[in-house]
């Protein structure tokens, strides 16, 4: 069979269903390749992460098109020969990175998220370090909560045993970090890893375990970023009070904005302000932080108008 593999999101990050995928077809003795509009395949697979990402729109020549991924239905799953098989890394040129789940699901439940709905209220353990790593130097995991997962120090273990440098993506709960999972961070060979501050009321518990993590490893900030929500739940004031606690513990602020296309001016210039690092570091003080050529060179206080008692200090 000739198949052909459409990536639909294409937002330069390997779409691992599709790796799995095309494993699994030339292990058959299947040709498979990306898809390309021009050519006619015995089976088209297209894969759609995100919601938000624009259809195909052009014929697709072949007898048959599944359409999976999370922008397509949370019901689309691979099934389980497909799902364990060892990725297909040639499909992106890829020889340096591994990419995977050792855990699927969370129980934190938060109503902005898809993953307990999708799959599931528990962390539960999906695969061991080998399904989806045979050496390569890096490994990226895509994990929504490794550290709800009761069998994380086993997958820590594999972790810290690899010597791989390990990019935790989607963040680790900063709420569950104890003493002792702290020193076993510390002995992963990390690349980054990604923390999360997304509610107020979580203030005690992320802080404490911010702080443990600091302690036992003393990473650089640029090694260690929280992911700070905004526009969902929370005030400026919040949101500077949240920047202002993650730059002094020693972490990275990575603000994220939720429905970005309402959300208030002062919550964007936030983002391009701390996100574009060069602007974080060379200007200290939001609101002197000019956002652009297009506001004659005015700073965030002069756009908006605001007075010092309607701002939050924000140097430290």
């Amino acid at each position: 069979m000739k198949i052909g593999l459409l990536d639909v999101d294409g937002h330069n990050f390997p779409n691992l269903p599709l790796m799995k995928i095309s494993a699994w077809h030339k292990a058959k003795g299947d040709h498979v390749e990306p898809f390309f509009g021009l050519f006619r395949y015995d089976k088209v697979y297209v894969s759609k992460v995100f919601t938000s990402s624009r259809d195909y729109e052009f014929a697709i020549q072949a007898d048959e098109v599944e359409y999976g991924g999370t922008g397509y239905g949370l019901e689309n799953k691979l099934p389980a020969e497909i799902e364990h098989i060892y990725p297909d890394y040639s499909l992106y040129r890829m020889n340096r990175s591994a990419y995977g789940f050792l855990t699927r699901g969370c129980p934190r439940a938060c109503p902005f998220c898809i993953v307990g709905e999708k799959e599931g209220k528990i962390s539960r353990q999906v695969a061991d370090l080998s399904e989806s790593w045979r050496g390569q130097k890096e490994i990226v995991l895509l994990d929504p909560n490794l550290l709800a997962c009761r069998d994380r120090e086993k997958l820590l273990d594999q972790l810290i045993e690899s010597k791989a440098k390990v990019d935790f993506t989607q963040g680790l709960d900063a709420r569950l970090i104890t003493p002792e999972i702290a020193k076993m961070l510390a002995k992963v060979n990390t690349k980054m890893v990604h923390f999360a501050w997304d509610f107020i009321a979580d203030e005690h518990e992320v802080i404490r375990g911010l702080a443990e993590y600091k302690k036992a490893t003393n990473i650089d900030q640029r090694q260690a970023a929280v992911y700070m929500l905004t526009n969902y739940n929370t005030t400026h004031e919040e949101d500077m009070y949240r920047l202002l606690k993650i730059r002094e513990l020693g972490f990275m602020p990575d603000v994220r904005i939720y429905n970005k296309d309402q959300a208030p001016k002062i919550t964007r210039y936030l983002q391009t302000w701390c996100n574009g690092r060069k602007s974080y570091y060379a200007e200290p003080d939001f609101y002197m932080f000019r956002p652009s050529k297009k506001s004659d060179g005015k700073t965030v206080r002069e756009i908006l108008g605001l007075q010092e008692r309607e701002m939050v200090k924000s140097e430290v």
